[in-house]
């Protein structure tokens, strides 16, 4: 029987295919095939650096620096990628026993879980974008208005919208039993309408959007910036650059494939697309621990970043960079001044 490995490292079978009853015992294979095995130490290393890093992200952020907007930013994303890893290790547990023995809730609310961690993280890296942009585009009105208070509203309401969208996964998903394996899958109607709706409306909301968001917010600010004579400092946007690129080089190959899968779903050569989405899933998840660690190489104090200790590296990647951009803006303005007095 045909099957598709899909969201969340799990299985899902066309309806008529799911047996209630289970026939034969089942044994897992995964720890003694290669590709599955690599993919399951990969998965822990992943669970393992992400839940301590953003833990350690939340604890400095969250209770030894004080709160301002950007932290108020980096603070939200942290909780994201930690949450993500927390349940991370039901996936692993699944991958490596081929078997779901979670349950049912935990079946829906699990893979819940990894979407809302895709679409909180790409929306606060949105808000981010456009944060630098209204400040680089419009500093004093930005420094007059620009509150903690504002930011965490901003925040709140990213969250409800990521939650919302990830509902799907809490209605589709589903568990079912074959071969005296249980699965957690993806239920879709039998005739696929709302797994097509589904997997556009993720790719949409979830990537295209929010690129196209975040390359008019770069543009204006580059803009800006090269107006201001101020071309060859990067230093306000390091941090944002790498933690958008990271988001995107991992999740790209994970949209690739589930949309390759809307056309390919029936066919019974499935092999390439199985191994695809199992990779695929693993690079996305591998963004959870990706983020702490930009915070701390990627900080203002690039040039000195071996001689101080790793808390206050990450510290300095998640300062308010608000006041380094007035400060560039403040002293292109200077020279601006200087070289008309002068002629």
């Amino acid at each position: 029987m045909d099957f598709i490995y899909d969201d969340n490292n799990s299985y899902y079978y066309d309806n008529a295919t799911i047996q209630e009853e289970s026939v034969v015992q089942h044994q897992s294979k995964c720890l003694k095939e290669i590709p599955c095995l690599i993919l399951l130490v990969v998965s822990v290393v992943i669970c393992l650096l992400g839940f301590c890093g953003n833990a350690l992200v939340i604890w400095i952020s969250g209770f030894k620096m004080r709160k301002t907007v950007n932290t108020t930013w980096y603070l939200s994303l942290a909780i994201s990628d930690f949450v993500f890893c927390v349940f991370l290790p039901f996936t692993i547990t699944d991958m490596a026993m081929e078997e779901w023995i979670f349950g049912r809730f935990m079946c829906k609310f699990a893979s819940s879980v990894m979407f809302l961690n895709m679409f909180s993280s790409i929306f606060l890296l949105v808000i981010i974008s456009v944060d630098r942009c209204v400040s680089v585009m419009f500093p004093v009105w930005s420094q007059n208005h620009r509150t903690v208070r504002k930011a965490s509203i901003v925040v709140v309401i990213a969250w409800v919208l990521a939650i919302a969208l990830s509902l799907p996964s809490m209605i589709f998903r589903d568990i079912g039993n074959h071969m005296g394996r249980t699965f957690c899958y993806n239920k879709y109607n039998s005739d696929q309408h709302s797994h097509i709706t589904v997997a556009f409306s993720r790719f949409l909301a979830g990537f295209i959007a929010p690129f196209i968001i975040i390359i008019i917010c770069y543009s204006v600010i580059i803009l800006k910036l090269r107006t201001n004579r101020m071309t060859k400092s990067s230093k306000p946007f390091k941090v944002m650059t790498a933690l958008v690129a990271a988001f995107f080089l991992c999740w790209l190959p994970y949209h690739v494939f589930i949309l390759l899968e809307l056309y390919h779903q029936f066919d019974s050569d499935t092999y390439i697309l199985n191994i695809g989405l199992k990779v695929g899933t693993s690079i996305a998840a591998a963004n959870s621990f990706l983020n702490p660690v930009l915070y701390v190489f990627m900080g203002n104090d690039f040039k000195q970043k071996f001689k101080s200790s790793v808390l206050s590296k990450m510290e300095n990647a998640m300062a308010d960079e608000g006041r380094t951009i007035s400060r560039y803006l403040s002293r292109s303005s200077s020279m601006d001044h200087r070289a008309s007095t002068h002629i």
